[in-house]
């Protein structure tokens, strides 16, 4: 697969970190930069749902670029949703404020899967609004597209919305198998194709979320999770492009995400850069890594904040030095938090891409 759109990156530092060169500064992007902390994106958001906004392509490429244009970040994330792909491919959700996407219709048993739409034609908006990021990002700043993976989908599909404990999913999961299995080949296709338009369209990277992986044990996430991340790893591995995988609370998963096939693995806070580097390379070769810097620590002030970010570089050094790990991309262990400081995201920034 190839994109006519694609740009030639030769000195961009996060694609050099993640093909295992040594990059001229510390990469850093941040999960959530598109958003929610600025005033700019309050501002051109006023009156439009989130959703809606994400199929305007003026509106999302604005968001997406507010955060490089203000922070002087290595990346510009795809302001997007992962539910983004059902509302296109016409599953009533929307996402409600203080609680995230909702389904109006749950999807809990075999003719409910059958009658689960499939992402057949483009996302509208999405790749105008793809060309039109790439036309102001500069040739060192990479695009990085993303999707949410079918365990997370599903999970929101089965419960409804969020869930604290997952229960309908893990029942469903253990007491309908082909059901399962069912709703997960449904949800490869739509994620597949989702990448694919991204991928058309120009991003330089993508990132596969399962925001919830980290809720599952690891048989489970073995039988029931990663023969279908793998399976989207693999479809879009001929686009050339590097592939993140990230989930949150997986420090036990870090090993079995990193067998799914990505070229990059997210690290939460939870686990230290070079603990994780240890049991990725321990399941399957060494992977670049992302991560980890502690979402609250923006609001801890220049001090601490200087401290934790020379701990994580110093540990993702140690994990390159010993083989573990063939690169390290900054980032936080979550998402940015909705009241950090925005002068707070600067001064983080500033401060990773110090020399050592």
């Amino acid at each position: 697969m190839s994109s006519s759109a694609r740009r030639q990156l030769h000195h961009a530092p996060l694609i050099d970190a993640a093909a295992g060169r040594t990059p001229t500064r510390t990469p850093v992007w941040f999960m959530r930069q598109a958003g929610r902390s600025l005033p700019e994106y309050r501002r051109v958001r006023e009156g439009i749902g989130m959703l809606d906004s994400c199929f305007m392509p003026e509106l999302l490429a604005e968001i997406t670029l507010q955060p490089v244009r203000r922070h002087n970040v290595d990346a510009a994330i795809l302001f997007s949703d992962i539910v983004v792909p059902l509302k296109a491919a016409g599953v009533a959700v929307d996402i409600v404020p203080g609680r995230g996407p909702v389904m109006e219709s749950p999807v809990r048993t075999g003719a409910d899967v059958a009658a689960l739409p499939r992402l057949e034609s483009p996302v509208p908006g999405l790749s105008e609004g793809i060309a039109g990021i790439l036309a102001e990002l500069r040739e060192d700043q990479a695009l990085i597209g993303f999707a949410g993976a079918p365990f997370t989908l599903a999970s929101y599909l089965i419960e409804g919305g969020p869930s604290k404990a997952h229960q309908r999913t893990k029942a469903l999961m253990h007491t309908e198998p082909e059901t399962w299995h069912a709703l997960m080949e449904s949800l490869v296709h739509t994620v597949v194709a989702f990448l694919r338009q991204q991928i058309e369209a120009g991003i330089d990277m993508l990132q596969l979320f399962d925001s919830w992986a980290g809720y599952l044990s690891a048989r489970e996430y073995r039988e029931y999770v990663l023969p279908y991340s793998r399976r989207i790893f693999s479809e879009v591995a001929d686009a050339g492009i590097p592939r993140i995988h990230f989930g949150v609370t997986t420090g036990e998963l870090l090993g079995d995400m990193a067998l799914a096939g990505p070229d990059v693995v997210g690290v939460d806070w939870r686990v230290p850069l070079d603990t994780a580097a240890r049991r990725i390379a321990h399941a399957a070769e060494p992977k670049a890594l992302q991560g980890n810097l502690d979402p609250a620590m923006l609001f801890a002030g220049p001090g601490v904040l200087r401290e934790e970010i020379r701990r994580i570089k110093a540990e993702a050094r140690r994990a390159v030095e010993r083989g573990h790990a063939r690169g390290h991309i900054f980032n936080l262990g979550h998402g940015v938090l909705p009241d950090t400081p925005a002068e707070a995201i600067t001064e983080a920034v500033a401060l990773i891409h110090e020399e050592d």
